[in-house]
């Protein structure tokens, strides 16, 4: 199968007698960092136990586990949204490993999240550069916080994007010049459509609207293409072209704190993609603990730790990322 056919299989519409596998199966469509897929699932009894993967971990740009964590949340978040489709009531219990789902049968009811699920993505190109209704904006904040201790700050006038922007233009500079962070990214990179076929993880050439060129080529060619000047200029354009950016903030950092930031950060996710919204990561701040404090006290996030942030628009939508087969996420019950 080519590329496109396997996404769009991936993205079937729900099979309402498909059991927890199609649970699982939508659940695993949720946002992850580098698309590493870093999670595992236990069915059995009822319930579902989701816990995160380590050896799915991103050491250098996720040092603490933070998108770890966040993108097991989101993950919880879909699998609960979508259990009413399949005649489930699904109940998130987070635990020092992972999140339990306790489910109950209850009356089938479409809400029609299984096909948010399945079409909601991460859209890295650059968006229309129209700005949104007061009423969009305010149905995007009503979806990504005050639930979970989670805060979510819109970024809509010019000094805070201009804040932003400085902050993201110099985590990146400082990412693009640490060859453990270069390395990280280039194992995590899918050059051909064969490569990402082949693994369905990862950051896929076609996703990351870059050429498909054969590995060795690529990383020949690496530090001409990903400078940080040039990266810089392409950050400028992304911004320019969004409407806005959402910081969402967690209760506290910890694994707990990241779910509930990946869980908030999917429901606002889902009220995008109804919208006919797109959206897009720009976690640099974040990701570089020497910047992260600077840029929450210029926001006046006080003394908490801004978790995600993300750029938002109108605009096409890409080439949906690949996921890897429910059977190999998943794990029997004992």
């Amino acid at each position: 199968m080519r590329y496109g056919e396997v996404a769009a299989a991936q993205r079937r519409p729900l099979d309402s007698d498909g059991g927890v596998g199609e649970l699982i199966r939508l659940a695993t469509l949720a946002a992850n960092s580098h698309n590493t897929q870093p999670w595992r699932v236990t069915a059995g009894d009822g319930q579902l136990v989701l816990r995160p993967d380590p050896t799915r971990r991103c050491p250098v740009v996720d040092a603490d586990d933070h998108h770890l964590w966040a993108s097991l949340g989101c993950a919880v978040e879909n699998a609960v949204q979508a259990a009413p489709e399949l005649g489930l009531h699904a109940t998130a219990a987070v635990t020092d490993a992972g999140v339990t789902l306790h489910l109950e049968r209850a009356p089938a009811a479409d809400q029609g999240a299984s096909a948010l699920i399945r079409r909601r993505q991460c859209t890295r190109t650059p968006y229309d550069g129209t700005a949104l209704a007061a009423e969009e904006l305010a149905a995007l904040a009503a979806a990504g916080g005050d639930d979970g201790g989670v805060e979510l700050r819109l970024l809509i006038d010019a000094r805070d994007r201009a804040i932003a922007l400085d902050a993201i233009l110099e985590a990146d500079r400082r990412q693009l010049t640490d060859a453990a962070f270069r390395r990280e990214l280039f194992h995590w990179m899918r050059c051909t459509d064969g490569e990402a076929l082949a693994r369905r993880d990862g950051l896929a050439a076609r996703v990351m609207g870059a050429p498909r060129l054969p590995r060795p080529l690529v990383r020949a060619l690496l530090p001409v293409v990903l400078s940080a000047a040039g990266e810089a200029a392409k950050r400028r354009r992304e911004m320019a072209s969004s409407a806005g950016l959402a910081v969402f903030t967690g209760p506290a950092a910890t694994p707990a704190g990241w779910i509930a930031v990946g869980r908030a950060y999917q429901r606002f996710a889902l009220e995008a993609t109804r919208r006919d919204l797109r959206h897009a990561f720009v976690n640099q701040p974040v990701e570089v603990a020497q910047i992260r404090p600077a840029f929450a006290a210029a926001l006046g996030l006080g003394d908490r730790r801004p978790d995600l942030v993300v750029r938002f628009g109108r605009g096409p939508l890409a080439p949906y990322s690949l996921r890897r087969p429910v059977a190999e996420i998943l794990t029997p019950a004992a």
